[in-house]
């Protein structure tokens, strides 16, 4: 009998002899000459020591050659509907992976895949690497809303499929799905939700099949449109009946056994104050000086985890849902109507039960003692928005019956006030950006587009929550208890890096100790200093993507943007699961700080913290499709007409430009006929070679609305005016019209070499979201707390 020590040199001889051949277990056994079975059990031991030690590896095939096996690198695939894709890597800093048509392995946008770098990214080339799928592992799509149209009868029969659906969305609007026959048959024109029961392959590369599971009603009847999105993104519209059943049995009215272990505060004059059509309150206020000229600031939370109890059908579907949805003509909430209208709901003149958080502040906006308890309240007013925002200018008949409220929300102002200075001296970043409502009629029609004003009111209640969030996330961070958290962490260095080095090429400097992380003071002065300038929106658009996406978190890791240590979400119980399990948390600390309940907290946050975060997301790109798509539906009848518009975005393909109502579309550097346009990265601009006319973010430009698809909520416009552009402030000598070249395949035809205004270069052509945000990114108004 052979020793396995003389087998594994052997085979390592073998192996290094040679290295391109890939080897089977017999193949191997042959080569040796070993017959023997004791010899054979030996030759697998000596392999897979030879694995375990990285000098050799074995294939999928199950095959064995030299050398250590190549790791596996995962991403997601991003298509383009002319056949190509790229792949983006998590956590990598490099450029995406681009995949040629022959090599994609039939991935659709969104997979998961596994790839093969066939040639590595040139050193110093802004290109990245080229490769090739070699394995999907995650569908992005299981499920999609597509239109129905039905097949020929005798090709139905023949094929056993009823139909195709074709989804709106452009990623894969050229992949239509067979429907299977499973009894339900809907009619042309219908939106039906269909779950993928097969994907592309090489034998259907360029369609899916699957099976109906909701018919939405025909494409044309008022409200299928929104639902078409919103069931595509996987947001629940419907309550399950468990889950009615269970809050048709809740008390509409605070009942004596609820008050047990409550602080009664029904005598404090607490007011809510929302906009003019809420329907939910889940925050209170209160304000007062106290004698040493302090102020007290009561916020009273809606104590909705009293009602929606741990493990009910409640509980979960809130889980589920994570949050509310609030779209243009509908909100589609996190728990039913019968609670979030209802007994969760701090409406006027009743009592509610409350989370309540008592905070007394100096005049310099900090929180000097605070108390966080469980009560009973009673609104002494529903007042709005409007109303304060007048009553505080000096119209106090707005106020009605309720002119004795005027004293405190003269104080409040003052409050507000001092806790915005506070913030701002510590380094807070604020951005103010422009939201629309948009109005439509009883068929979901738009009609118009309104700008939503902030006022003081607004400011003031905002205020009011940061402070209450930031003061419970500290007071359990202090007593060392599990919390959720509400983070924004630090700007990746890589991103800031190329933000300072774009903002020199403005002759702007971060003040920065060498060495030191960037402090939310340091971006804040920048903000400060291109206030009123050519550049303001061009730089507040780059930093704003330089910064991290906020989420929850069970590690307290700050609140960049707020510039907070601490942060939570305590205030909207009704609307975010995350503030519920705090009160619930509460609720279970003002009993028990056991390390049994700690331990139990410790296991379940990360979870929740992922649940809620993505939640957060699903919901908002939700509210995004809905809004563009109600955009575009107001704009379609205003083809031909002219407006004027400012650069909100410039990319390789073209640019962005935003109308004073907030529409936004895109100018494709194919309609910007005038001159040969090369974008300048460092510059973020576009640049005429012959002309060097240039177009930059928060330039003002007059545009034509050329043409509108509703579908796939695209707007494009065209340049009323090119010669109007001005003229590049900065260093343009590497800007050239390419010369044309000859294309033999086309009779001598001349073509531009490089020209990209076509789409066909590898960023070309595809629409990206607005801003050209990075992945996971999501604007500054969403890292605060944000109210409805």
């Amino acid at each position: 009998m052979t020793t396995v020590g003389h087998i594994r040199n052997e085979l390592l001889g073998l192996f290094r002899r040679n290295a391109q051949v890939n080897y089977s277990v017999a193949s191997l056994q042959r080569a040796l000459k070993l017959k023997d079975s004791a010899d054979i059990k030996n030759m697998v031991t000596a392999l897979n020591g030879l694995m375990k030690d990285s000098f050799i590896h074995q294939n999928e095939q199950e095959l064995y050659s030299l050398g250590a096996p190549k790791a596996v690198i995962v991403g997601t695939f991003r298509g383009n509907d002319k056949g190509f894709g790229f792949v983006s890597v998590e956590d990598s800093t490099d450029p995406d992976v681009f995949i040629a048509p022959p090599n994609t392995k039939n991935a659709i946008d969104g997979d998961t895949v596994e790839i093969n770098i066939l040639h590595p990214a040139k050193p110093g080339d802004t290109r990245g690497a080229d490769g090739e799928v070699t394995k999907v592992t995650g569908h992005k799509y299981t499920s999609l809303v597509g239109e129905f149209q039905p097949l020929p009868d005798k090709e139905a029969r023949q094929t056993g499929f009823i139909g195709t659906v074709t989804s709106p969305d452009k990623k894969i609007h050229k992949y239509p799905i067979l429907v299977e026959d499973t009894g339900m048959h809907p009619q042309a024109g219908d939106m039906v939700m269909v779950e993928i029961t097969h994907y592309p392959d090489n034998v259907h590369p360029a369609s899916m099949t699957g099976m109906m599971s909701q018919n939405l009603g025909n494409k044309n009847d008022p409200g299928v449109d929104i639902m078409s999105i919103v069931m595509s993104n996987h947001v629940k519209a419907n309550f399950p009946q468990e889950v009615l059943d269970q809050a048709q049995s809740t008390p509409d009215h605070v009942l004596d056994t609820d008050r047990a272990g409550r602080r009664d505060i029904t005598d404090q004059a607490v007011v809510t104050i929302d906009g003019d059509d809420s329907k939910d309150f889940d925050d209170a206020v209160t304000v007062w000086r106290l004698d040493n000229g302090n102020f007290h600031l009561g916020v009273h939370i809606a104590d909705v985890s009293y009602y929606v109890r741990p493990g009910t059908p409640l509980d979960d579907e809130a889980y589920d849902r994570g949050t509310s949805t609030y779209l243009t003509d509908r909100v589609i909430p996190m728990l039913p109507f019968r609670l979030s209208n209802g007994i969760c709901s701090l409406n006027p003149d009743v009592d509610r039960l409350a989370m309540s958080c008592d905070m007394e502040i100096d005049a310099h906006g900090h929180v000097v003692n605070h108390d966080i308890y469980p009560s009973v309240i009673r609104s002494h007013g529903r007042l709005t928005y409007n109303n304060v925002n007048k009553a505080l200018d000096g119209d106090t008949s707005v106020l009605g019956d309720h002119q004795e409220l005027m004293p405190m929300l003269t104080e409040m102002g003052k409050l507000h006030e001092i806790l915005y200075k506070m913030r701002h001296e510590r380094g807070a970043i604020d951005f103010e950006e422009n939201e629309a409502k948009i109005v439509v009629d009883d068929d979901g029609h738009p009609i118009d587009i309104v700008l939503r004003e902030r006022g003081t009111s607004e400011r003031m209640i905002e205020s009011f929550m940061l402070a209450a969030n930031e003061t419970v996330a500290k007071h359990y961070y202090d007593a060392h208890l599990p919390f959720l958290y509400r983070v924004h962490e630090q700007p990746d260095k890589d991103s800031m890096k190329e933000f300072m080095d774009f903002l020199a090429t403005f002759g702007i400097q971060i003040h920065n100790v060498k060495g030191k992380d960037v402090t939310p003071r340091m971006l804040q002065q920048v903000v400060t200093d291109v206030a009123g300038t050519p550049e303001e929106a061009m730089v507040n658009v780059k930093l704003l993507r330089s910064l991290q996406q906020a989420r929850y978190s069970p590690d307290p890791l700050g609140h960049f943007g707020l510039a907070a240590k601490y942060y939570s979400h305590f205030t909207s119980p009704i609307r975010r699961y995350p503030d519920l399990v705090a009160h619930r948390m509460i609720r279970q600390y003002a009993h028990s700080t056991s390390e049994d309940v700690k331990a139990k907290w410790k296991q379940v946050l990360p979870d929740i913290a992922v649940q809620t975060s993505t939640a957060e997301r699903r919901s908002i790109d939700t509210e995004r499709a809905v809004d563009d798509l109600k955009k575009a539906e107001y704009m379609q009848d205003k083809v031909g007409q002219e407006f004027d518009a400012v650069v909100s975005s410039v990319l390789s393909f073209g640019m962005f430009v935003q109308l004073p109502n907030t529409v936004e579309g895109l100018v494709h550097i194919s309609n910007m006929t005038d001159d040969y346009y090369q974008f300048v990265e460092q510059q973020m601009a576009l640049v005429g070679a012959g002309s060097h006319r240039m177009y930059r973010i928060g330039q003002p430009i007059r545009v034509r609305l050329e043409n509108v698809d509703v579908e796939q909520h695209n707007v494009d416009f065209a340049i009323v005016d090119p010669d109007k552009a001005p003229e590049a402030n900065f260093d343009t000598s590497d800007i050239k019209k390419p010369q044309p070249r000859r294309n033999n395949n086309h009779g001598g035809k001349p073509s531009f070499g490089g020209n990209n205004r076509n789409g066909n270069n590898r960023n070309g052509g595809q629409r990206q979201q607005r801003g050209g945000q990075k992945k996971g990114q999501q604007p500054f108004n969403q890292m605060h707390m944000k109210r409805k």
